[in-house]
């Protein structure tokens, strides 16, 4: 299964090593699944870091460059979708764009607003381990 991780489960595994999503993390790297991230999810990450915890920038740092040795990095489209019609927040228009894209199975996200859209299979961490 090809599972896309969306920014707010990069910043919770990277600070919170024990958390659901750091453990929905590793079940994504681990084979039989496939994890991939797009430039826009990172940059997005880094910022947030940068901003409410920039105590933690260079273990967060320590964090994904460990990580990206097992998610796919992804350029995010620049041409929009018809599905992304569907995002409720136009700022996940290119995330969502960028999970199509990617062909992923299931997008995993935190993000409420992404939740509600049903193509492709949006799921929170929880709901991932229980797959």
């Amino acid at each position: 299964m090809k599972c896309f991780i969306d920014s707010n489960i990069l910043i919770s595994a990277g600070l919170f090593s024990n958390s659901v999503p750091a453990r929905a993390l590793l079940k994504a790297i681990s084979p039989p699944h496939h994890a991939v991230v797009c430039d826009l999810s990172l940059d997005e990450a880094y910022r947030v870091i940068n901003r409410k915890f920039p105590n933690k920038v260079q273990d967060f740092e320590s964090f994904l460059s460990r990580a990206l040795f097992t998610i796919k990095l992804v350029q995010t489209p620049t041409e929009p979708m018809s599905e992304e019609e569907n995002a409720r927040d136009i700022n996940d228009s290119p995330i969502l764009r960028a999970a199509m894209f990617s062909d992923c199975d299931v997008l995993i996200t935190g993000d409420m607003d992404l939740l509600e859209i049903l193509s492709p299979r949006i799921i929170t961490p929880a709901q991932f381990l229980e797959l």
